[in-house]
């Protein structure tokens, strides 16, 4: 297992380097490190190193959202509230329904079927999008009107509208009833909830240290057991079938109090967890190559998946400037938040085979084997295509639609 890790983390630095040499995003040869030495090549990381960095990949994604909660000042989110909130679902809705649409008529996919290929389709990636805004941010690139900020915290919600409807998708495939006016409720009430419990966790944390005088690498610890069981809890299968809890969005929510009642303290944490996200970076990004089969993908799939995927982010693009009408937001910066909603990875990998599971293990009855593989075909090209597409276009167009505030 040791000797998997270091494989790893040596494949990922050389071409992490390599990608940065030429100008590209150094998550793309962190992701293709995992595609290379994952199943779908040489198959040289052993399936409980798979397991490790499955588990671990929680852990990396929630280092990234303190990272990003604990830049967040109270001033910024008053001025980016509205349009985040907006970006946080209009998006997210149009595309899952341009794809349930073009799904029934050209694949001949079941409403129900569509549906869950939609909303496996329409989240946005965390995982890719938070680290890249942060970077921006570091930079001083849109740093004037919060531009990175806004698309961030809009990326925290976007997922718990996507899988919260591909959840209702599922329930409708396998004969489970669905309370339409409790779904109404229930998600922004999942939203509020997980944002006000993860502040009522960062005013326990700011209450204990400054209370109780410890290293501040121990309060890092200390801070991760708080997110990570936060986060646990919220994933526990009891607590979702009253309320989708947001969290992502909580998470952050714990980095903000701390920053807006303990700023010293915020800043020092910050340092710390920058230190860990150098690994956490590597693992996760390794872990979303090693997951993808691209043995799913066939000929005849693919011309049919990526006309599905492309007029889907078509759309989604016109979702997003829809959300930020009324904004202070140029055309530029508007594009480029567009761009910046491109990225799908993390949710595409952890629930894009679960329909075919359900069909194999007889949950869901009314849908074909056929279907089920063509769903997580569908899943796999999604990354495949739009993470590097995304990653890329941030890149290139934030430091060019961005203006730059050096102070």
């Amino acid at each position: 297992m040791l000797t998997d890790i270091a494989l790893i983390v040596l494949f990922a630095l050389i071409l992490n380097f390599l990608f940065l040499k030429i100008q590209l995003p150094g998550i793309l040869g962190m992701i293709i490190t995992g595609v290379i030495l994952g199943p779908s090549l040489l198959n040289l990381i052993d399936a409980s190193v798979i397991d490790l960095l499955r588990e671990f990949k929680t852990v990396a994604l929630i280092v990234i959202l303190i990272r990003a909660g604990l830049g967040i000042k109270k001033s910024t989110l008053n001025m980016i509230g509205g349009p985040a909130i907006r970006m946080g679902f209009v998006p997210c809705v149009i595309e899952g329904v341009t794809v349930l649409i073009l799904s029934h008529y050209i694949l001949g996919f079941s409403i129900i079927e569509a549906g869950m290929l939609g909303f496996i389709f329409a989240a946005v990636s965390p995982a890719v999008v938070v680290p890249s805004m942060l970077a921006l941010k570091d930079k001083g690139f849109g740093k004037h009107k919060e531009v990175p900020t806004l698309v961030l915290a809009g990326a925290s919600v976007d997922d718990v509208f996507a899988i919260t409807i591909f959840g209702v998708f599922t329930g409708l495939a396998t004969g489970t009833a669905v309370n339409v006016p409790y779904l109404i409720v229930s998600v922004p009430m999942g939203i509020i909830l997980g944002a006000l419990i993860g502040a009522g966790l960062g005013y326990l944390l700011v209450w204990y240290f400054k209370k109780v005088h410890i290293r501040d690498t121990k309060k890092v610890i200390i801070f991760m057991i708080f997110a990570v069981a936060f986060y646990e809890f919220t994933e526990l299968e009891a607590v979702k079938h009253y309320v989708h809890l947001a969290g992502l969005l909580g998470i952050m929510a714990i980095g903000f109090v701390i920053l807006d009642k303990y700023p010293k303290l915020a800043n020092r944490l910050a340092v710390k967890f920058n230190k860990v996200w150098v690994l956490a970076e590597i693992l996760l990004f390794v872990y979303i190559g090693a997951e993808l089969d691209i043995s799913n993908i066939n000929g005849q799939m693919m011309g049919v998946g990526l006309l599905i995927l492309f007029i889907g982010l078509l759309l989604r693009s016109g979702g997003v400037w829809l959300s930020l009408i009324g904004s202070n937001l140029n055309a530029k910066e508007k594009l480029f938040c567009m761009i910046a909603y491109w990225p799908k990875a993390t949710v595409q990998a952890a629930i894009g085979a679960v329909p075919l599971t359900l069909i194999q293990e007889g949950v869901i009855t009314n849908s074909s084997i056929e279907a089920g593989q063509t769903i997580l075909a569908l899943a796999v090209l999604s990354i495949v295509v739009s993470a590097p597409l995304g990653a890329i276009g941030i890149s290139l167009t934030g430091k060019r639609l961005l203006t730059q505030d050096v102070n």
